[in-house]
């Protein structure tokens, strides 16, 4: 079990949002995170960005089985690192508000 930890990268809404929902999959299409976050691609997109060049998200692209065209989907998957991060964020934000494991 990771030790509790305060992540202040984690801990922004948007950010903490985002980790939430990759914790519960293996990984998501940009696209349906977006929809489910119900935020605008660029804001998706930057806090992305930051997550992933702090190791916690990775991004890959790949074809669509179900487009005819070139285009490619965004994957986006919560790392090892990430989901260390994100649960002892979690632990952290227990322990503040007084709730045992």
């Amino acid at each position: 079990m990771t030790k509790a930890q305060f992540d202040d990268l984690i801990h922004a809404p948007a950010r903490l949002r985002i980790c939430g929902v990759l914790r519960q999959v293996e990984q998501m299409d940009f696209a349906v995170l977006r929809d489910t976050l119900d935020v605008s691609d660029a804001t998706l997109s930057k806090h992305l960005k930051t997550l992933a060049e702090a190791g916690y998200v990775s991004l890959s692209k790949a074809a669509s089985v179900s487009r005819s065209d070139a285009r490619r989907l965004t994957w986006i998957t919560l790392t090892r690192a990430g989901r260390n991060a994100f649960d002892a964020h979690l632990r952290a934000l227990h322990e503040i508000a007084g709730i045992a494991d």
